[in-house]
């Protein structure tokens, strides 16, 4: 029989689907492009997630397409459907839908192709003293969230989307004393900077199918 995993690792990541993918890119890449690349940033976390010993891996996505349970299926991972009205709804659902007190959990996206096995490795080692760890974004969110028991506050009335995510997030965790542990920041590729970012430090390949 297998061992039972020590970890799970969700990966939240929006379904390849032209015209809802990597919109902000489009009108460079095209849509047809930008839902490619958003299936190699995908395909690269559940590549870096599945490096973890250990690690029970889910791919929460916002469809369940083809091509989806075809990304899902070659990494061996669970396929979850993302539920709620905004970011921080979803993530605490999948949150609260797969901690069971066994083990922790880690959350990640795909916008982070900079972030390595290292980084995921190290947040795990982190929540042995800590109730919860981050790792920050330059953008003033954050690309990975982890804690061992479900603490719903750090997802209740945060800004999504701008640029004092990580400030609100830790302040919910101050109010309730809970030890909140950080890694050092990394950065999401958003924006035709962020993708000339990526391409010069070979994180992803172009061109794109």
């Amino acid at each position: 029989m297998p061992a039972d995993p020590d970890v799970d690792i969700a990966v939240f990541a929006r379904a390849p689907v032209a015209g809802q993918a990597k919109t902000r890119l489009i009108p460079r890449l095209g849509a047809a492009g930008a839902a490619s690349l958003q299936w190699q940033l995908t395909e690269r976390a559940l590549l870096r997630v599945r490096a973890v010993r250990g690690a029970r891996v889910a791919l929460w996505t916002t469809a369940d397409d083809a091509d989806t349970r075809a990304l899902a299926a070659t990494a061996s991972a669970t396929l979850r459907l993302q539920r709620g009205d905004d970011l921080g709804a979803r993530m605490a659902n999948a949150f609260a839908e797969t901690l069971d007190g066994q083990r922790p959990m880690l959350l990640i996206g795909t916008d982070c192709p900079a972030q390595t096995p290292a980084d995921l490795e190290a947040a795990l080692a982190a929540l042995r003293r800590a109730d919860a760890v981050l790792q920050p974004a330059e953008d003033g969110g954050y690309v990975l969230i982890g804690m061992k028991q479900f603490h719903p506050a750090l997802f209740e009335q945060v800004p999504w989307g701008s640029d004092a995510v990580l400030a609100t997030t830790r302040s919910r965790a101050a109010d309730r004393r809970l030890r909140l542990a950080e890694l050092p920041m990394c950065w999401d590729l958003d924006r035709d900077e962020d993708l000339d970012r990526a391409l010069a430090l070979g994180l992803v390949d172009l061109p794109l199918k």
